[in-house]
C-alpha cells in the first residue's frame, strides 16, 4: 500500500486556454521528477503547439494526449483554443468542452489512473471519478486574491465587505464582467454555479498556482471559505530557452538600449484591444518618448494588419525607438533581458507570475475576468507597479499611457518599484521547488488515503 514506491499515473484535464495548459504542464514537468507519469489531455490545435515545449526526456514520464470536441459547424478545429479565438466565440467553445462529458469519463475508465486534476470549467470530473474510486482535486491556475474576492459571498451574506480593502472592481470593470456572466447565462452556462462546485468537490484539497509571501492571507482566506487546504505550487514559470534562434533581432536592438530603458507591451493569447484602444496606446507610447517593443495580436481570422489601425505615419515616428511586432513575441526572453525597465500588461495571472520572476515592474492595463483584482494586488498591496487608469467609462487615454510609463521608467518611484519587484525575483528563486515538495506530500497522501480505503473496500465484499 506504499505510494512512495511506485509511479503514481495523474490524468491532467486543463481548460483550453494557453494561460491553463501551460501551468498544468509545468506542474506536470515538476511532478516528473519525482515519480509521476501525466496524461495531459488538450485538442490538437492546442497539442500541436505544446509538443514543441516538451523534452524527449520530458516526454518519456509526460504523455500529451488528444480529445476530440463535438462538431459543431461554428467551431472548426482550428477554433478548438482560446488562443486568438474570436471572443464572440468564447462560449461556444466551452459548450463544445462542456459536451465532451462522456468522451472525459472514457478516458477515466480507460486509464484508472491514481489522481485526477482538473480545472475549473469541470464539475462533472470529481463526480465521475468517485464512481471509480479515483481522487480529483482540482486545479486554480489563477491567483488567491481575485479567487477570494470571487467566492467571498459563499459563507457569508452577499452585502458583506469583502475583508480586503485593497482588492476591487471599479465600475465600469463590474459593468464589464456582468456582460461577460449575463452572456454565459444566455447560451445556458451556469458557470459561476458549475466553478463553485468544482471547489467543493476537490478531494480534501485544491491546487492553486501562487506562493504564501505573495499572496499568504488570501490562501489561507480561501481554505476558510470552501473548509479545505489550499496548497500553493509555487509561480511555474517555464524556464527559458535560450538557443532560441526566432527573433533575434529583437534581442540584438535590445542590446542597444541602457539598462532599464524600455518598455515591453503584451496582452496575453486572448484580450484584444479596439481601434480607439489601440491608437490611444500607440499616441501614449509616441508621447512617453520611452524605448518600446509592442506586441499587437488580431482575432484568428479577422483581416487586419498593423498598418490599418496604428495612426498615419506611426513608424516613421518612432522608428529609432520602438518596435511594434504582430503576433508573437519571446516574452519570457525579453522580461530577462537587462534593458526592460517595465511591462506594460492586461495582469493576466501567469504575466504577472512572469514579471515577478525576472524582477520587472508591472504597468497594469487590465481588462476583464480576473485581470482588474491582479492589478489591484501588484499596486496597492504588493507595491511592484503602477495601474494606467481609465475614465468612468472604461475609456483609454494616450497622456494617462504617457505619464505612467514616464513615472516608472524614468522616475525615482520606478526604481523603488524595480527595488521591490527583484526582492519578489529573489524569493521565487530561493524557494526554488519547496512548494512543490509540499504539493507532493500532500499528493502521496491524498493516494495513500484512497488505497487504504479501497483496500478495506475489497476486504468487506
Amino acid at each position: 500500500m506504499e505510494t512512495r514506491k511506485k509511479n503514481i499515473r495523474i490524468v491532467m484535464l486543463p481548460w483550453l486556454a494557453h494561460g491553463h495548459i501551460c501551468p498544468f504542464l509545468e506542474l506536470a514537468k515538476a511532478l516528473s521528477k519525482r515519480n509521476f507519469i501525466t496524461y495531459l489531455f488538450t485538442t490538437p490545435v492546442n497539442l500541436t503547439f505544446f509538443k514543441q515545449r516538451l523534452s524527449v526526456k520530458e516526454s518519456i514520464r509526460i504523455k500529451l494526449m488528444e480529445i476530440q470536441l463535438p462538431n459543431l459547424p461554428q467551431l472548426p478545429p482550428h477554433f478548438h483554443t482560446t488562443n486568438g479565438l474570436p471572443p464572440h466565440l468564447m462560449n461556444t467553445l466551452k459548450k463544445a468542452f462542456l459536451m465532451s462529458k462522456p468522451d472525459f469519463f472514457t478516458i477515466l475508465d480507460t486509464l484508472k489512473p491514481d489522481l485526477i486534476i482538473y480545472d475549473f470549467l469541470q464539475p462533472c470530473i470529481p463526480t465521475m471519478a468517485a464512481t471509480l474510486n479515483i481522487p480529483a482535486v482540482l486545479f486554480l491556475t489563477p491567483g488567491a486574491a481575485s479567487n477570494s474576492y470571487h467566492y467571498h459571498g459563499r459563507n457569508n451574506n452577499p452585502s458583506s465587505d469583502y475583508p480586503f480593502r485593497e482588492i476591487f472592481f471599479r465600475d465600469h470593470e463590474h459593468r464589464k464582467n456582468k456582460e461577460i456572466f449575463d452572456l454565459l447565462e444566455n447560451d445556458g452556462i451556469d458557470e459561476k454555479n458549475g466553478v463553485t462546485r468544482c471547489f467543493e468537490r476537490s478531494h480534501d484539497i485544491v491546487l492553486i498556482k501562487t506562493f504564501k509571501e505573495l499572496e499568504g492571507k488570501y490562501i489561507d482566506y480561501l481554505s476558510v471559505l470552501f473548509k479545505k487546504k489550499f496548497v500553493p505550487v509555487g509561480p511555474l514559470v517555464r524556464e527559458i530557452e535560450q538557443n532560441g534562434k526566432q527573433h533575434c533581432e529583437i534581442i540584438e536592438w535590445l542590446n542597444e538600449k541602457e539598462k532599464c530603458s524600455t518598455i515591453f507591451v503584451s496582452f496575453g493569447s486572448e484580450c484584444f484591444l479596439s481601434n480607439e484602444e489601440v491608437e490611444e496606446l500607440a499616441l501614449g507610447l509616441e508621447l512617453s518618448m520611452v524605448n518600446f517593443i509592442w506586441v499587437v495580436r488580431f482575432p484568428m481570422g479577422e483581416k487586419k494588419n498593423i498598418l490599418e489601425v496604428l495612426p498615419k505615419g506611426y513608424f516613421e515616428r518612432v522608428e529609432n525607438r520602438g518596435i511594434v511586432i504582430e503576433g508573437w513575441a519571446p516574452q519570457g526572453r525579453i522580461l530577462e533581458h537587462t534593458s526592460i525597465g517595465g511591462f506594460v500588461s492586461h495582469c493576466g495571472w501567469s504575466s504577472v507570475m512572469e514579471a515577478l520572476n525576472f524582477g520587472v515592474p508591472i504597468i497594469a492595463m487590465p481588462m476583464q475576468h480576473d485581470q482588474p483584482l491582479n492589478a489591484r494586488l501588484v499596486v496597492n498591496e504588493v507595491g511592484v507597479g503602477m495601474e494606467i487608469h481609465r475614465d468612468e467609462e472604461g475609456n483609454l487615454g494616450k497622456e494617462e499611457v504617457a505619464r505612467i510609463v514616464r513615472e516608472v521608467v524614468l522616475e525615482k518611484s520606478g526604481e523603488r518599484l524595480r527595488e521591490k519587484a527583484k526582492e519578489f525575483s529573489e524569493i521565487m528563486r530561493e524557494n526554488g521547488e519547496n512548494d512543490i515538495d509540499e504539493v507532493v506530500e500532500e499528493l502521496h497522501k491524498l493516494c495513500k488515503k484512497t488505497l487504504r480505503h479501497n483496500y478495506y473496500l475489497g476486504k468487506l465484499f
